[in-house]
């Protein structure tokens, strides 16, 4: 992940929360059979699937998934009931159990939009953001007034690197959201990466405008700064932050970014340390230590550190990243490919990655497939090196009537 957008991931998660309640499917199975009491129930597809539903809306989480096995015992072709049982999944936070469920629930009726949400949703929930952009576009065609999949499809555009089009998603939502700070950060990013210099300008004034005096602005503010590169105003941000609540979580992992990048190793490190006090599970301070670290050039404590964060996020492509380059120069090349896969597995778009990924083959002989890399990172810079020409050359249109003396 890019060193700018760890923690502004990790505190847009905040406003997500208030959208991220699951679908339960509404498609009741077909009534069999017209004997009564319990005898009945227990034969009765439709009947167990009202008793689950009913046990479900009252959080009986066991009670449902017995009687929504039941249904499937009598009806295994229930879509609205694998998608139930995926709902059920999903609370429990068991994710690879609910896509399971999910996938079989999509199989069996394509048609039920909701269980497409759910999918998302999960994806999200795994780390997997770019599997959950089709399900959530697909969601969203058949219903683009739903703030809950926009914000979750621009999410994972934008984490998925996809800015411009994590900008296109996400702006629908101005008129109702210009006020949430967090949104503003998440669309800011997005703005900042895909070069909307206007936008990036509009929404930092934004910001500014809507912003109280907390430390949590503070901090959002200071992110944004950190995003554009403007390593002193955001240390003034951060810093003030700090004074008013020293405690914030995610704050000394930015203030740690701000004086890496300032050059104050030492400082970065304490704040990294601090950072790591509040929250000891965040692979993300793991990843800066190990980065800061080879920076330094202490390539022990360098790999100690990228080990530790990948105990805590396997999905930590940095940490692939930092770990192929130690390796690499230390000659262990076989160790060096293997993560460098990684962290292209988890982040395919890396130049970075690709790059390094030649050099390592390039040194194990193998010279074709290391062309092949390098040629495919000369292709992305040439793209990308169009784009920024072609925008350039859509300036406006001259108005030199404008200029001319009225007579």
């Amino acid at each position: 992940m890019y060193l700018s957008h760890i923690c502004a991931w990790i505190l847009v998660l905040g406003a997500l929360s208030r959208f991220a309640g699951e679908t339960r499917a509404q498609q009741a199975v077909p009534r069999q059979g017209s004997r009564t009491g319990e005898a009945a129930a227990t034969e009765n597809p439709a009947a167990l699937f009202a008793q689950g539903q009913a046990a479900l809306e009252e959080g009986n989480l066991q009670a449902a998934e017995a009687a929504f096995r039941g249904v499937l015992a009598l009806d295994p072709r229930s879509g609205a009931t694998y998608s139930n049982l995926g709902v059920i999944a999903m609370r429990r936070k068991e994710w690879d159990k609910a896509i399971t469920l999910l996938r079989k629930a999509e199989t069996l009726e394509p048609k039920m939009a909701g269980v497409r949400l759910n999918i998302g949703l999960v994806e999200y929930h795994r780390g997997n953001y770019h599997a959950a952009i089709a399900p959530l576009a697909s969601f969203l065609r058949e219903q683009p007034d739903s703030e809950q999949a926009r914000y979750l499809l621009g999410l994972c555009e934008v984490f998925s690197k996809h800015y411009a089009e994590g900008v296109r998603v996400l702006e629908p939502l101005w008129s109702t959201k210009s006020n949430d700070v967090l949104f503003l950060y998440l669309i800011d990013i997005a703005a900042a990466e895909s070069g909307q210099k206007e936008l990036d300008e509009k929404i930092l004034h934004q910001m500014v405008s809507v912003g109280g005096n907390t430390a949590e602005y503070h901090l959002i503010l200071g992110k944004a700064f950190l995003n554009r590169y403007d390593v002193f105003e955001s240390k003034a941000e951060l810093e003030l932050a700090a004074t008013m609540n020293p405690n914030l979580p995610f704050l000394h992992m930015n203030l740690g970014i701000a004086y890496m990048r300032s050059g104050d190793y030492d400082r970065a490190e304490a704040e990294f340390r601090k950072d790591i006090e509040l929250e000891p599970d965040l692979a993300d301070d793991y990843e800066q230590l190990g980065t800061l670290y080879s920076r330094m050039q202490k390539e022990e404590d360098a790999e100690k550190a990228f080990h530790e964060a990948l105990k805590r996020n396997a999905n930590n492509d940095g940490a692939y990243l930092g770990l192929a380059k130690i390796y690499r120069k230390r000659g262990r090349l076989g160790e060096a490919l293997k993560m460098v896969d990684g962290a292209l597995r988890l982040s395919p778009e890396n130049d970075e990655g690709h790059y390094l990924r030649g050099r390592i083959l390039s040194g194990l002989g193998r010279e074709k497939e290391a062309r092949a890399e390098f040629a495919a990172v000369q292709s992305s810079k040439t793209k990308r090196l169009s784009k920024e020409i072609e925008s350039l050359e859509n300036t406006p249109v001259p108005n030199p009537e404008l200029k001319t003396q009225p007579e």
